[in-house]
């Protein structure tokens, strides 16, 4: 190798180097996270499908309102079980981080907590055929409601804290069994159109207050 060629042998390594130094950032993190807003979009799709379709739902239909092929979503979920414990799991996720923003956006603690519990009165009510799926001996749905369990009840033990340090309700209410009052009442939601469980609830909820 001669001068000239070392010169730019080593102009190209450097150069090389002040790319990755300087240039335009790893597109690996960018690959990430459209990954995983596309993932999300597909969980958000298929829960949508199960609100008006139940748990065993066609995938095509699922694939439909997503956007994407019959590939993509079996890709990231080879099974319905697979698929099923994602959604429910992502949404779990998403009423669980809801419980501080509502703290922060709400005029009230109170408030905040009334409008949370509206948030679990819809999961609830809107998981036609998740009950029947449960009692299967798939493995991962053995985790799923301690999982429900594990993520909710703090977030409704902090929302009734804070009302009743604000003097909104009464204390020392056990969030545990609020909820499972409120999952009471909204037994039988699905099956009878009649049934106004969310009414129900809103008054469970006026009644937390003091008078």
């Amino acid at each position: 190798m001669n001068d000239g060629e070392g010169a730019t042998a080593g102009a190209g390594k450097n150069s090389g180097r002040a790319a990755d130094a300087g240039g335009a950032p790893p597109a690996a993190p960018a690959r990430r996270k459209d990954a995983r807003r596309n993932k999300e979009a597909l969980l958000d799709a298929a829960a949508a499908v199960f609100v008006t379709s139940g748990v065993d739902a066609p995938v095509r239909d699922i694939a439909a309102r997503a956007g994407v092929g019959l590939g993509t979503i079996y890709r990231h979920f080879p099974t319905r079980a697979d698929l099923i414990i994602a959604v429910y799991r992502h949404q779990v996720d998403a009423c669980a981080e809801a419980g501080p923003a509502l703290l922060t956006e709400a005029a009230t603690p109170y408030a905040a907590l009334e409008r949370w519990i509206g948030l679990f009165v819809d999961f609830l009510v809107t998981k036609h055929g998740l009950a029947a799926v449960l009692q299967s001996d798939t493995a991962g749905f053995e985790t799923l409601h301690a999982y429900f369990l594990d993520q909710l009840v703090p977030v409704c033990a902090a929302l009734l804290r804070a009302a009743a340090d604000g003097g909104e309700i009464l204390p020392d209410l056990d969030a545990y069994t609020l909820m499972r009052g409120v999952g009471n009442l909204c037994v039988g939601a699905e099956s009878d159109p009649a049934y106004d469980a969310r009414r129900l609830v809103a008054l469970l909820i006026a009644g937390l207050r003091r008078t």
